[in-house]
């Protein structure tokens, strides 16, 4: 019985090995086309519910962002960086491409040097800003993009492509309802300091509320930590000098 049982174990960790490895691929590219997605919905790109063949996805994403490679210290462009095969999270995660986040309340613990940033293009203007952003939520590390309009004062959309929060609660980051909510409003103030929070209860329309976005019923960590997440990847130790930059250099309207 005992022979049998390993050599059972055996072969299904052949088989479960065999899978892993042949699947890889395809599961690398669907990670890809997912996130394209997200960022064509976040830029309002695609509509909600739209069912598109990876082609189209793939041809509407090239046609209207571009992707690009910073020095995030800097927020100027990697010179030769290949922004296709970049992979933010990975640099991360690699002591030799990070460095130890200073304290912050979003549960980030190393900052990439490099990152990845989108910008959406309409008749060959630039438009919206896409940024990637990442930070804990009660159960698990949230991943989404924001997307600020050109002249940055304004979110245009925000959306999770990878969580762990609870399912009719904290996952509610993903209801397209709520994340309709944070068109509109303004993720700074007169300053240029993050101030944009999700609330406990219900905020204002974002004409006589703007700062502020309805909590997540039953799910207040999580809201906390999509505000933390925000309010440090728009500030100096995120995505900052970038945005300056756009600024100074009269990238935005």
């Amino acid at each position: 019985m005992l022979l049998f049982a390993l050599a059972v174990c055996a072969v299904c960790s052949v088989l479960v090995a065999g899978a892993a490895v042949a699947l890889a691929e395809r599961q690398k590219a669907n990670q890809v086309l997912d996130r394209q997605k997200k960022i064509l919905a976040v830029a309002g790109l695609m509509p909600e519910g739209a069912e598109w063949t990876a082609a189209k996805v793939g041809e509407v994403f090239r046609a209207n962002i571009v992707p690009q490679v910073i020095e995030l210290s800097t927020g100027l462009p990697v010179p030769g960086a290949d922004a296709l095969a970049f992979d933010q999270r990975a640099e991360a995660r690699d002591p030799r491409a990070s460095d130890k986040a200073p304290p912050n309340q979003a549960g980030i613990a190393r900052l990439p040097r490099r990152a990845l940033v989108y910008r959406q293009l309409e008749g060959g203007n630039h438009r919206n800003v896409i940024l990637q952003v990442e930070g804990k939520g009660l159960w698990s590390t949230m991943h989404g993009f924001v997307a600020l309009t050109p002249d940055l004062t304004r979110i245009e959309g925000l959306t999770f492509y990878e969580h762990g929060e609870t399912p009719g609660l904290g996952a509610e980051v993903e209801n397209p309802k709520w994340q309709a909510l944070w068109k509109g409003r303004r993720p700074f103030d007169a300053e240029g300091r993050p101030v944009i929070e999700v609330i406990k209860g219900t905020a204002g329309p974002a004409t006589t509320d703007p700062t502020r976005v309805d909590g997540l019923s039953g799910a207040t960590i999580t809201g906390r930590g999509v505000t933390h997440l925000l309010r440090f990847w728009l500030s100096e130790r995120g995505y900052g000098p970038y945005l300056a930059r756009l600024r100074a250099e009269g990238e935005t309207p």
